[in-house]
């Protein structure tokens, strides 16, 4: 999910990604509406907000709501300032090092949230902005590594790219186009994904309250766990392969073994210079 980028990655990657990420900005996305009352897995409604404070010439409104847009924005820039500065180095790094910083957001909200919150206006709004930022991290994150194919903290675009989308479908010869297919199946998925998480939020708040970001923390763990996985996997791969090769045992390619078993040859392979 994370470690492949731009136009290397397949519909596969683009769809468990958006998936589990627009999972989770549902959930955060409601929890924040019924603790905080306000949005945070996107700042559309929130330019509206500083447009109606400006007019009213409520200019310490017009501060709190601004920061918050730039949090948004920060969060995005970030994200891919970490992605295009240290992808040569470590893709899995520049690509996991934002959501590990979502993570730590969402953390502090929790348990500030949990063990400390008294419901005051100013902690409601650093709780509201520091929320903000976690979700740029990830919109920005997203589609930065998937070459803006996938966006999954608000679905303004993604509906209007469906429905145009469907209206294209209309004509046979779209419907015969694999990638508007598979573009369509990847919107779905995020839009199925998205409402999933909100319903999710929605119903266990009143149970978790707060605890619900310790949820949504899990399922970021999982989307970096995922590829950490299958990177070592590879390397342990590689490893009893170069050891089976050269005739090295070691512990490693003796476990392997001993799970998997040791395929039987009928016939010992001869090498041409054998004769």
């Amino acid at each position: 999910m994370l470690r492949n980028y731009s136009n290397s990655r397949t519909l596969g990657d683009n769809i468990r990604l958006g998936t589990l990420t627009a999972f989770t900005a549902g959930t955060i996305n409601i929890a924040s509406l019924l603790i905080f009352l306000s949005f945070t897995s996107n700042v559309t409604g929130h330019y509206a907000i500083l447009a109606a404070e400006i007019s009213k010439g409520n200019w310490t409104q017009v501060a709190v709501v601004g920061g918050w847009i730039f949090l948004f924005f920060f969060g995005s820039f970030l994200s891919n300032f970490i992605v295009i500065n240290f992808n040569k180095r470590s893709k899995y790094f520049a690509h996991s090092m934002p959501l590990v910083l979502e993570i730590i957001c969402l953390l502090f909200v929790g348990i500030y949230g949990q063990f400390f919150y008294q419901k005051t206006l100013e902690e409601t709004e650093y709780l509201v902005a520091l929320m903000l930022f976690a979700t740029g991290l990830q919109n920005g994150l997203t589609a930065s590594i998937s070459n803006f194919s996938v966006k999954t903290t608000h679905l303004t675009g993604t509906t209007t790219d469906l429905g145009i989308l469907l209206s294209m479908f209309t004509h046979k010869k779209y419907r015969r186009n694999s990638e508007l297919i598979s573009r369509a199946k990847l919107l779905t998925s995020i839009m199925a994904a998205y409402v999933l998480g909100a319903v999710f939020s929605g119903l266990t708040y009143f149970y978790l309250e707060f605890r619900v970001f310790y949820v949504i923390c899990v399922c970021l763990l999982v989307v970096i766990g995922y590829d950490f996985y299958k990177i070592n996997l590879r390397h342990f791969n590689t490893k009893y392969r170069y050891h089976k090769i050269y005739k090295k045992p070691t512990l490693l390619a003796y476990l392997y073994d001993k799970i998997h078993g040791i395929p039987e040859r009928k016939e010992k392979r001869k090498l041409v210079f054998d004769d």
